[in-house]
């Protein structure tokens, strides 16, 4: 298999934009930690560990990789059950569990990569059956297992983002637009529910602290002390002006360096970019960002398979949808979460777990391309227009 594959097939473009973020997260996280070397030293054994895994997984064919995908989502619940019985509390968050001889390690960060595996697979199987009313349902009940099992770590935010990873790759599976329409009915007046219950603190499944989270975005002039941290945020990112103060500023005209924020180095890392690198480092970021996931999409459209397409569309929607998370919370669009800024921010966890899946994406793209998919895929969505 390996003879098949040619060198101008891989996607060295892609690569590049990966290691221009872990490049400019190294700087912040030096500058954010006060020049921590041993963070940044752990920070760049993760890049360059995740560099050798991801090289390795893109010379296996996926196909390989997928025959084991119901494994892969056994041992990421598992890991999961394993947080929430013997995980290790950090910052007030159990969402860490310390295996010997490795360190400490985040479940959550490689369930995110299982789940894209495994619904690469299962939507696969079920693409011709996927409207089928117990398709979709039996769908739903098996994402709602490792959903559940990191809403009660608790993980709020690292839930809604692998839902949206699922919910993107049924879209892209070829789910009908009556069941998508079908959806939006039924969440809109539960959405709405929602809110006015959160008032009167009648959702058991939310903690008091995330309530209180959402509330205080909300109602901001009712929660001033919840919102201190996304203030203080704006308030660097803005100090920033045009070209920002420089790397390593620790003067106490420095937000960061007055410490008016707390975990600069993973949560609002994008604060610390936007008060040393100014206007310009922010765009710089954003634009990596989209170039990375515009790469992971064109691999997609030329995928050999449904199962090539699924897993570029997840590493995708991952990559965008958590780096706009974290940057909303930073600039004040969402409330405030837990997640870290894709590539950037501290955490060999998340860094591995990325790799592994940017590993997948570029083995997609040394498949030989079907040149009809993105023909076939709209066709097919054709029929769904018709209600």
């Amino acid at each position: 298999m390996l003879s098949e594959y040619k060198i101008k097939n891989y996607d060295f473009k892609l690569i590049c934009y990966i290691l221009a973020l872990n490049f400019i997260g190294i700087l912040v996280i030096r500058s954010a930690t006060n020049q921590d070397m041993g963070m940044v030293r752990r920070q760049i054994i993760g890049i360059l560990a995740g560099l050798v895994i991801m090289a390795v997984i893109s010379l296996i064919p996926y196909q390989k990789i997928l025959r084991y995908a119901p494994a892969v989502f056994v041992i990421s619940c598992i890991g999961l059950i394993l947080v929430i019985l013997y995980g290790r509390a950090v910052g007030g968050a159990t969402r860490w569990i310390v295996v010997p001889a490795i360190g400490q390690l985040q479940p959550s960060e490689f369930a995110k990569i299982g789940i894209i595996i495994f619904f690469s697979w299962y939507l696969d199987r079920k693409n011709k059956k996927l409207n089928r009313p117990g398709i979709v349902f039996m769908t739903l009940f098996i994402a709602l297992i490792p959903l559940g099992l990191i809403a009660a770590e608790p993980d709020l935010s690292t839930t809604i983002v692998v839902l949206v990873c699922i919910l993107a790759m049924i879209y892209s599976a070829g789910i009908s637009y009556k069941w998508i329409i079908g959806a939006f009915a039924v969440c809109i007046p539960l959405g709405l529910l929602f809110f006015y219950l959160l008032q009167y603190g009648m959702i058991p499944f939310l903690h008091g602290y995330q309530a209180k989270r959402i509330l205080a975005f909300v109602n901001k002039t009712g929660y001033t002390d919840l919102n201190l941290q996304q203030n203080n945020s704006i308030m660097a990112i803005g100090s920033g002006q045009l070209f920002g103060k420089g790397l390593n500023n620790n003067t106490l005209a420095s937000v960061k360096g007055g410490n008016f924020l707390s975990e600069e180095q993973t949560d609002f890392i994008f604060a610390v970019i936007g008060e040393e690198l100014g206007f310009v480092g922010a765009v710089v970021v954003i634009v990596l960002y989209a170039i990375t996931v515009g790469e992971c999409f064109r691999l997609a459209g030329k995928a050999a398979d449904m199962k090539g397409r699924l897993i570029c569309t997840g590493m995708a929607v991952l990559i965008s949808f958590q780096s706009f998370c974290n940057i909303a919370v930073a600039t004040g669009i969402f409330p405030n979460t837990g997640l870290t800024l894709p590539f950037i921010s501290y955490g060999v966890s998340s860094l591995i777990s990325l790799y592994i899946g940017i590993g997948l994406v570029l083995n997609v793209g040394l498949q030989k391309p079907d040149r009809n998919a993105e023909e076939k895929y709209f066709s097919f969505r054709k029929g769904d227009l018709q209600l």
